[in-house]
């Protein structure tokens, strides 16, 4: 596999698209971060990390009255092309309704976090 968190928001994307409640991934400590983020702003309900012979993450989805509360989930910055931005060219999601996430020196964060701390970095995904 080439792109591993394009294998992950493709399984959360195909699992929202069949109303699953939860989908497991392969862990790596970036998905296990990028995970936590989209905890952190609502995006997931839980993260769990599922000690089997392979470890894996465990992500329960959220949905709210039947809409799941991922709408739509982008991969910017593939191994073939990646797409790296200054602190003030950060980009803004549907008007500031969604976030990109941004991989900086400091770790994963959304776009707004890395903006207040005036840091730039390469864009992960986008998502709303």
């Amino acid at each position: 596999m080439t792109d591993p968190i394009s294998d992950m928001l493709t399984r959360i994307r195909n699992a929202l698209l069949v109303h699953k409640p939860e989908v497991v991934v392969p862990h790596s400590q970036l998905k296990a971060r990028l995970a936590d983020l989209l905890v952190r702003e609502g995006y997931l309900q839980s993260v769990e990390v599922v000690e089997d012979p392979n470890k894996s993450l465990r992500l329960q989805l959220r949905y709210e009255d039947g809409q799941a509360a991922i709408r739509n989930l982008k991969r910017i910055s593939k191994p073939g092309r990646r797409v790296y931005v200054k602190s003030g060219d950060l980009p803004k999601v549907l008007s500031g309704l969604g976030l990109a996430v941004i991989s900086t020196s400091t770790g994963l964060m959304t776009n707004r976090e890395a903006k207040e701390k005036h840091l730039g970095g390469e864009v992960i995904c986008e998502i709303y």
